[in-house]
């Protein structure tokens, strides 16, 4: 097995890691008995290393319960790790305290699957949006957060007035433009995209892989992109690592993996792609 983190250095070895994770394990109790005892654990994370140059796309890849979104949700700190460590620019993040953790979260911005459930049914888009804007840029007033969230709605392909709508006035393709549009309002250098299109229909997939393509190149963006389509994966990503059972089992460049795979897993991964004549995305 390679070391992944070794393979991003080396593709890059003249850009320092902005993100680099160092033998996480992210392992969960099972309780069995009238007593619920602790009689075993999951071993949902089991060891894994990885590095993510600034600017540069990871596409993380594997079936369903491989780990892929234990390791992001571990990242942003809403699941504690078992052992293992993480360095945003050096600095180690998962030991923080929330308090601590707090700065960083405008820079580490998280992008969930559900367009459906992520969002409040309750709040306006403009105030689901403009929460942010609050927590973080409390020096903005009223008219200035409204300003600001019109701009982010037009940058990820909405109109402006459409602030005052709620969730349920939107299409899923829709709804994650404004899960995108929330994650930029903190001016964050790296994104978590966990599984963004895979509840969406392909041509609405090609358009919001597109258009996270377009904010990264304008924006300077890291991405994490989580997924289980190859297809998307192939599109989007600089690097991929291959996640089975909780391990990265092959990593490296994202045309050399996909097209010369080595680990058997990913030659499975690969054969269970339907063959198109055209590619889903252009």
């Amino acid at each position: 097995m390679s070391d992944p983190s070794v393979a991003m250095k080396t593709a890059c070895p003249d850009q320092p890691p902005l993100l680099e994770v160092r033998d996480l394990k992210v392992h969960f109790p099972i309780y069995s008995g009238l007593l619920r005892r602790k009689t075993d654990s999951f071993k949902a994370v089991d060891g894994v290393s990885f590095s993510i140059p600034a600017g540069k796309t990871v596409g993380l890849v594997g079936e369903s319960g491989s780990g892929k979104t234990t390791i992001g949700r571990t990242l942003v700190k809403l699941i504690s790790p078992t052992s293992g460590t993480a360095f945003w620019k050096g600095t180690e993040i998962l030991s923080m305290s929330e308090k601590e953790f707090r700065p960083l979260r405008r820079k580490i911005q998280y992008i969930f699957q559900d367009p459906f459930g992520s969002l409040n049914p309750r709040m306006t888009v403009g105030k689901i949006i403009g929460e942010a804007l609050e927590i973080h840029f409390a020096n903005l007033d009223r008219t200035q957060r409204a300003d600001r969230v019109e701009s982010l709605l037009q940058r990820v392909g909405l109109k402006g007035e459409m602030m005052h709508r709620h969730p349920h006035e939107f299409s899923g393709g829709q709804r994650q433009r404004i899960g995108i549009a929330r994650a930029l309002a903190v001016e964050p250098e790296f994104l978590i995209c966990d599984e963004p299109v895979s509840a969406l229909d392909v041509s609405v997939q090609a358009q919001i892989v597109n258009l996270l393509q377009d904010l990264q190149e304008e924006l300077g963006l890291a991405l994490l992109f989580i997924a289980h389509d190859l297809a998307v994966v192939e599109h989007i990503s600089d690097f991929v690592l291959v996640l089975h059972r909780g391990e990265i089992v092959e990593s490296g460049p994202a045309r050399n993996v996909l097209e010369h795979p080595i680990d058997p897993y990913t030659r499975d991964l690969l054969a269970a792609v339907p063959c198109l004549e055209e590619p889903l995305l252009s």
